[in-house]
């Protein structure tokens, strides 16, 4: 049942609630044509170049990128110089983009609700094990850099 307890599956549950929204209860509304299209274009991109920069980090470093494991290292440079979390800020963008391609409006509260369950659920048992873990190390970095942006 870990497999179950993972971003990407958070992050595809909440996007299926979007959809549903969209094709099921569109209630009338919509963001307003091709800026939207546009707009959610950008976010989806921005998100998926998040991840592929903080991976890129992972590899470099040779350390874990599950988020339930304790990394061997403590990364602070490339994206993780800018953003504590980049892969779950890639994450809400994605979420945020497809809201937007979708043009479900009602849909937008999800946002702000994936980024609490992410926070609850990974984000701050994965500061506590690192609090732990580089001790002094992490608590000069936590003040350096924001945990989102």
């Amino acid at each position: 049942m870990k497999w179950i307890d993972l971003p990407p599956v958070w992050l595809a549950a909440f996007a299926a609630l979007a959809w549903a929204q969209s094709a099921h209860l569109p209630a009338g509304l919509d963001f307003g044509g091709a800026w939207a299209d546009f707009a959610g274009g950008l976010c989806v991109g921005a998100g998926l170049i998040l991840m592929a920069l903080a991976f890129a980090e992972f590899r470099r470093h040779r350390t874990t990128v599950i988020p339930h494991q304790t990394p061997a290292r403590l990364i602070q440079s490339g994206i993780f110089s800018r953003t504590r979390n980049p892969i779950y800020l890639g994450d809400a963008l994605i979420l945020l983009g497809l809201i937007l391609r979708w043009d479900a409006v009602l849909a937008l509260p999800l946002v702000p609700i994936f980024v609490w369950v992410i926070e609850r659920r990974f984000v701050i048992p994965e500061e506590d094990r690192m609090r732990r873990e580089f001790r002094a190390d992490f608590a000069r970095y936590a003040q350096k850099v924001r945990r989102w942006i």
